[in-house]
């Protein structure tokens, strides 16, 4: 924690600056440019709010797009005609596909196979662009998926990349180690003679519950990559969007399905390094992350800190959303405590918050 000498409203300030410099354009600012590459991020049912935040929130990173959601209603209206790539997020892909309707479905095969244009997959988003018997989909990747024991579970998985993903991410090209959120992800059967290409593969054993069998993820694709008629997919079944550090291969994943230059970014958001560790959420460890989203209610200020560092340490994903509110706790030392997990975890949709814990902060001890 901080010294008492340190002025808390300056600290904030100095937060507030780092997340802006990891977030280097926003949505309003860019609305009227002509120049620049055009997101949409699905908004539909079963597209998870919490993913469609933080999807959004990783585009930002790259000052070279401007992004809006997408709606079925949208799609219908003619909205794909003026973006150039579309995000499918987290949440449920056969919900997803059930709010396109058919009508939307055929307009997205035809806004990347007919239009060229390109569609990112995340989590949910890869189950929807997947071909798996008895399962809803928009059956634009030639592979299926494992439906049996398919909830594996969630928590930071180990991955690698090969040749062609280092081409892609080159950033990540020298570390043997790399880890991603993962929430009940698709597992990829890669059953088909033309099934997509490889880019990444699984290494943890994802297998949290006593039913699922072992061995089964280690090997499986991560990340994928495919041409769908004149266009090109992605997917990620994992989440980058909320994985601290890796927020910036959202971005990158969009510029490659539109064949825009792969540019790099800061180094204030490429940080790989923040995770050294696979964490996967057994029932034990569920329990010590609800017991410690409770110990954020104690009135022992140290209780709730040290709450909060537990949480991070098992690189907790809703926890971070949770410290937003401790922003306005009583305590001082709590609220710095809150301020310094933000600026660790890149959560930059807290920079509003941010900026009103600065305004009104009046402890300067």
């Amino acid at each position: 924690m901080l010294p008492n000498s340190r002025k808390r409203k300056s600290y904030l300030l100095i937060t507030i600056f780092s997340l802006l410099i990891s977030c280097t354009s926003s949505v309003e600012q860019q609305e009227n440019s002509t120049d620049l590459y055009r997101a949409g991020v699905y908004s539909g049912s079963g597209a998870s709010s919490v993913c469609i935040t933080e999807t959004i929130e990783s585009m930002k990173i790259d000052n070279g797009f401007v992004v809006c959601t997408v709606s079925p209603i949208d799609i219908q209206n003619g909205k794909l005609d003026s973006i150039d790539v579309l995000i499918f997020p987290g949440g449920s892909g056969s919900t997803e596909y059930l709010s396109l309707g058919q009508s939307g479905a055929d307009r997205v095969k035809q806004f990347t196979g007919k239009k060229g244009k390109g569609i990112v997959g995340i989590c949910a988003g890869g189950y929807l662009l997947a071909t798996t018997e008895g399962y809803p989909s928009l059956k634009m990747l030639n592979t299926s998926n494992y439906r049996e024991h398919y909830n594996r579970g969630r928590g930071l998985i180990a991955f690698e990349l090969n040749e062609k993903g280092e081409e892609i991410f080159p950033e990540l090209a020298d570390l043997d180690s790399l880890f991603i959120q993962f929430y009940d992800g698709p597992i990829y059967k890669m059953d088909h003679t033309d099934s997509p290409t490889v880019i990444g593969t699984i290494i943890s054993d994802i297998a949290t519950k006593d039913e699922d069998p072992r061995d089964l993820t280690p090997g499986k694709p991560s990340f994928i990559i495919s041409e769908y008629g004149e266009g090109k997919i992605i997917v990620s079944v994992g989440h980058p969007e909320a994985t601290a550090g890796m927020r910036w291969m959202v971005p990158r994943m969009a510029r490659y399905v539109i064949d825009a230059p792969l540019i790099s970014y800061d180094s204030t958001v490429i940080r790989p390094y923040l995770n050294q560790k696979e964490i996967l959420f057994f029932s034990d460890q569920i329990n010590r992350e609800k017991s410690w989203h409770w110990d954020l209610y104690n009135e022992n200020d140290s209780i709730v800190i040290a709450s909060l560092e537990n949480l991070h340490s098992i690189r907790s994903r809703p926890s971070i959303r949770w410290s937003m509110g401790l922003l306005r706790h009583h305590s001082a030392i709590v609220r710095i405590a809150a301020a310094e997990y933000l600026l660790e975890t890149g959560y930059t949709y807290a920079i509003p918050e941010l900026i009103t814990a600065a305004k009104i902060e009046k402890d300067s001890a």
